[in-house]
């Protein structure tokens, strides 16, 4: 086996993928919270998102060696979960970060389970997953001034599947690749 060069990343370094699992949205649901960040952006400025990068975290996972993706695979085949409607109704702003966000007021059930179910894979498996409550949100605005929480036009998503996702970065910032998606019972 050939030595490494001096100065270079160790191997399991050098083979990461950064990945995350998420809901995705659907194109009628992606328009709908295209114009639910336009509105917003409005009201509070900052840098929209880009539509084709709309979506809701389950579980970050970060950067990962490619020799893990098997057994991300394997979790993501692991989780029942059935099918269910989020009702995002709630835009919020978080200050330490500046971000404009649209959230649900009411959790279903079946997301909770979905999020639970997803953890306890990645944990069985030996994955860091974040000890903090799941909050279910969109992220529609980066570096916002935020202001007054104005009334929004929610938005109805028929949450039919979710999916393990890889982020790639390149100077026109971040682009999304869904790897495989799991449908809802």
């Amino acid at each position: 086996m050939a030595e490494p060069e001096p100065g270079a990343p160790p191997p399991e370094r050098r083979e990461t993928l950064r990945l995350f699992f998420a809901l995705w949205p659907d194109e009628v649901t992606r328009d709908a919270l295209n114009r639910a960040g336009k509105w917003l952006h409005q009201h509070w400025g900052g840098r929209r998102t880009r539509a084709d990068t709309l979506h809701i975290t389950l579980a970050f996972l970060g950067s990962t060696p490619t020799g893990q993706l098997d057994a991300l695979l394997a979790c993501g085949d692991a989780v029942a979960a059935g099918r269910f409607e989020l009702v995002l109704d709630q835009a919020g702003y978080w200050r330490h970060n500046r971000i404009g966000w649209l959230g649900a007021s009411q959790t279903p059930t079946q997301h909770v389970e979905l999020v639970e179910a997803l953890n306890a894979a990645l944990r069985a498996s030996d994955f860091s997953v974040d000890p903090r409550p799941h909050v279910p949100h969109v992220t529609l605005l980066r570096n916002s001034r935020g202001g007054d929480v104005p009334n929004c036009e929610p938005v109805r998503w028929s949450v039919a599947d979710f999916v393990l996702v890889r982020s790639v970065t390149d100077p026109e910032g971040a682009h999304y690749e869904v790897l495989r998606r799991w449908p809802l019972a």
